[in-house]
């Protein structure tokens, strides 16, 4: 019998008054540099991964996966020229951004080529690696959920995932499956409520069936690339808005299939920002948090008072949530 009490009781508990907030944390480009110099000097691993997390010094001390916040991972990736990552997949999404460098990435047979500051998402199993055939070494930051789905004991990795053409004959075969079940539940009337999802109440409240909760309809999640040069193109006219705009000079990278939820994945959103000499945002929090890379440029960031300088290069988490 276990010792492991099931009850707390919490009769008159009040919350503390403040939230223990993860202080910013300033990753230098000199760190970064360094960093990257030392994965590249390293014998190629078999998997051909060379990489390091960015963790902020609190992980461990709340039992959350390794992280920069409690629900996000970020990963230095380092790929020397002609090499190449074996093949992987994963229930984490990713957001990469190429700080150095060019090469290419397969994710579900489909080639992304990109360059430095190019930005491209990976959806939720999907098979990828990544190939560097420049003559230079690439770079990139990868961002991804898998801190959260591991503190969830959720996050399923497959470091051998099947041929890509399994893969695809699995996959036409699985939905050719699934559309014959579909038929054969919609004619079956024991497999399907005679109901369907309908109103309850005027102010607004439904009910769901079974079969429906278990098999909404389902939204196909693509690879995404933004190109840096492309993207560069329509920040430039924001920049030349002049000083009568008042709203920030920032585009969503947008994955329309995450709908009015605004995301890059269905996890979370990736922005860039152009800021003119001298512009000063207006104090804001949220929920989320932040971490900026800065790639051009220099200046400065308060949180909860504190200023913090940032420079071309450094990696930045630039608000804990609700700082």
């Amino acid at each position: 019998m276990s010792d492991n009490p099931k009850f707390i009781d919490r009769t008159g508990y009040t919350f503390p008054e403040k939230l223990d907030l993860w202080e910013p944390l300033m990753i230098s480009k000199e760190e970064i540099d360094e960093e990257i110099e030392r994965l590249a000097d390293q014998p190629r691993p078999e998997n051909g991964r060379r990489q390091s997390l960015i963790v902020h010094p609190r992980w461990k001390e709340l039992g959350v996966g390794p992280g920069l916040n409690p629900g996000v991972r970020v990963t230095l990736e380092v790929l020397k020229p002609g090499e190449q990552t074996a093949p992987i997949r994963h229930n984490s999404t990713q957001v990469n951004f190429s700080i150095r460098g060019e090469g290419h990435s397969i994710v579900n047979g489909k080639k992304i080529a990109f360059n430095q500051y190019d930005v491209w998402n990976f959806p939720s199993m999907a098979t990828y690696w990544h190939v560097n055939d420049s003559k230079d070494l690439h770079v990139r930051l990868s961002y991804s959920n898998a801190a959260l789905l591991e503190k969830m004991n959720v996050h399923i990795v497959d470091e051998t995932p099947p041929p890509m053409m399994e893969l695809v004959e699995g996959e036409q075969k699985r939905a050719a499956e699934e559309k014959a079940k579909a038929a054969e539940a919609e004619a079956d009337s024991t497999r399907k409520s005679p109901y369907g999802t309908f109103q309850l109440t005027d102010d607004g409240a439904w009910l769901m069936p079974y079969e429906t909760l278990i098999n909404p309809e389902s939204v196909e999640s693509k690879a995404l690339h933004w190109p840096w040069e492309d993207v560069k193109r329509e920040l430039d006219k924001l920049s030349a808005l002049g000083k009568d705009y008042v709203g920030r000079r920032l585009y969503l990278l947008f994955n329309p299939m995450t709908g009015r939820f605004n995301g890059t994945t269905p996890n979370f959103f990736a922005t860039i920002t152009i800021r003119p000499p001298k512009i000063v945002d207006k104090p804001h929090r949220h929920v989320s948090a932040a971490m900026n890379y800065y790639f051009h440029g220099s200046g400065r960031s308060t949180v909860e008072g504190k200023v913090y300088e940032w420079k071309a290069g450094d990696l930045m988490l630039s608000a804990p949530g609700w700082g």
